[in-house]
């Protein structure tokens, strides 16, 4: 009987939200690794959900995942006159998304994304549960630019 629970067993644990990790280097490596360590337990509630693969850049909660990545580019989207919101004195750029909304800090480095599904309107309290962890992320002295490639 146990032979024949074991696969299940470990497909259960191989389980996650599918998110590409970003690539980080050097002090943003470190910066998203320690990012990560104070990340809360519950957003919006929701516990943690495993992601696939494993990665120290990126955390989910709940289902459907709101998912954070840290240690990604400065969004394309990014103008002199885009639309930003602060929540709890963190910077925000809000991008639709087709069920949800994706978020991405400006003014810190390395900056972090949270995509929140649309099931949890206003998709902007998630960023309320994240901001204690995402205040300890440096402050940019550099104005942010969009990354070209």
């Amino acid at each position: 009987m146990l032979l024949l629970a074991l696969p299940a067993l470990l497909s259960a644990c191989s389980r996650g939200v599918a998110v590409t990790p970003p690539a980080p280097e050097g002090a943003a490596a470190y910066a998203c690794a320690d990012f990560k360590s104070r990340l809360p337990a519950l957003v919006l509630g929701r516990p943690t959900t495993a992601t696939t693969p494993t990665s120290s850049y990126t955390s989910a909660w709940g289902d459907p995942a709101i998912v954070v990545r840290c240690g990604v580019p400065v969004p394309a989207a990014l103008t002199p006159t885009s639309q930003l919101i602060t929540v709890n004195g963190i910077d925000w750029l809000p991008e639709p998304l087709e069920r949800g909304y994706l978020f991405t800090t400006i003014g810190r480095e390395p900056a972090v994304e949270v995509s929140v599904p649309d099931s949890y309107r206003p998709e902007s309290d998630a960023l309320v549960d994240l901001a204690p962890a995402v205040g300890g992320i440096p402050v940019s002295t550099a104005p942010p630019s969009p990354t070209t490639s």
